[in-house]
């Protein structure tokens, strides 16, 4: 195919996760479901920590936004995936393409930096329990929060920015998405300085939060060492363990994905470790962060019995009403 740079480059082609035909309603079915759970797993969990009064705390609140980074990510990619799965035309146009990888590359890298923000609510509440509430506020979540979104979105900008000066030489996008590692596949050149920007810029805008991440549980170790109360030392490993494994599943999957030169990307085993990114962690998250955690567990039982008294409220009273209609 003639080479073609951005000017003349009007749309792309995702060529998905696999090209046989009798595979695409298979992979259709598997991704539904799953989305559909991540999807139906993180909105439960929202809505548990914002209408349950035992979990309006700075900790529930920064998992709620995790659950909402999590639908964002599936839905940035997972939507368009279902329908060019069964589609022949699997064409995106350029424009599309920039935006999709602009808020696909924000919302990852947001998830980074809010799970530093709960490794930060875990030390305190750890190595400071008399001053937590002193310390880990809403109104400091809210601003962590906030600034990370500016720092996120201004980086994932310089990103797609950069791409958008590269010269492609074709248009299939070996992916199921828009993503900046097969895009740099599809450069003419070596893209020498958007990989400069991964290992300078992105390390420092990724690495970061797993370095504090790092930090944090370093001195909540030194904090669980010195522990004489077994309840306690219990307590907390069972609020961390669920985090580290949410944050091993993130940055391993980044790791695998990103950090390596282009010559080296197998595109074929990044689209694998992408749909784990993108979809199966996404759905796991929930569950890792609730299944161990007696407050949600609590709450999802309140909410539960709550919608189930209302609905059997909402039938005894239709039944009322038909009866006095008959009556009368």
């Amino acid at each position: 195919m003639a080479t073609k740079n951005k000017t003349e480059m009007t749309e792309l082609v995702l060529l998905g996760l696999s090209s046989r035909p009798e595979m695409q309603p298979v992979i259709f079915g598997v991704v539904l479901i799953m989305y559909l759970m991540a999807v139906l797993g993180n909105t439960l969990l929202v809505l548990v920590a914002c209408s349950d009064p035992k979990l309006q705390t700075p900790m529930y609140f920064l998992l709620s936004q995790l659950s909402l980074i999590d639908i964002s990510l599936t839905t940035i990619t997972v939507p368009q995936m279902l329908v060019h799965t069964l589609s022949v035309d699997r064409s995106i146009s350029y424009n599309c393409c920039m935006t999709q990888l602009f808020f696909f590359m924000a919302v990852g890298s947001m998830e980074g930096h809010l799970l530093a923000a709960m490794a930060y609510d875990h030390y305190v509440a750890i190595c400071a329990p008399l001053r937590y509430s002193a310390i880990v506020s809403h109104s400091l979540c809210l601003r962590i929060t906030l600034t990370s979104w500016v720092v996120v979105s201004l980086n994932s900008l310089l990103y797609s920015l950069s791409v958008t000066r590269l010269t492609f030489c074709g248009n299939k996008v070996t992916h199921f998405f828009c993503d900046i590692t097969p895009l740099l596949k599809l450069s003419c050149t070596r893209p020498v300085v958007n990989e400069m920007l991964i290992f300078t810029e992105g390390v420092a805008v990724v690495g970061s939060p797993f370095f504090f991440i790092w930090c944090s549980y370093v001195r909540i170790g030194i904090a669980l060492a010195h522990m004489h109360s077994f309840a306690a030392l219990r307590k907390a490993l069972s609020t961390c363990s669920s985090h580290i494994l949410v944050v091993l599943l993130l940055f391993g999957s980044l790791a695998r994905m990103y950090l390596k030169p282009s010559s080296s990307y197998d595109l074929d085993q990044d689209r694998q470790v992408a749909i784990f990114y993108t979809l199966i962690s996404p759905m796991l998250n929930p569950l890792i962060c609730s299944l161990r955690n007696q407050d949600v567990k609590g709450a999802l039982w309140r909410l539960f019995r709550k919608l189930h008294t209302s609905a059997w409220l909402s039938d005894k009273q239709r039944m009322r009403n038909k009866f006095r209609r008959t009556k009368g």
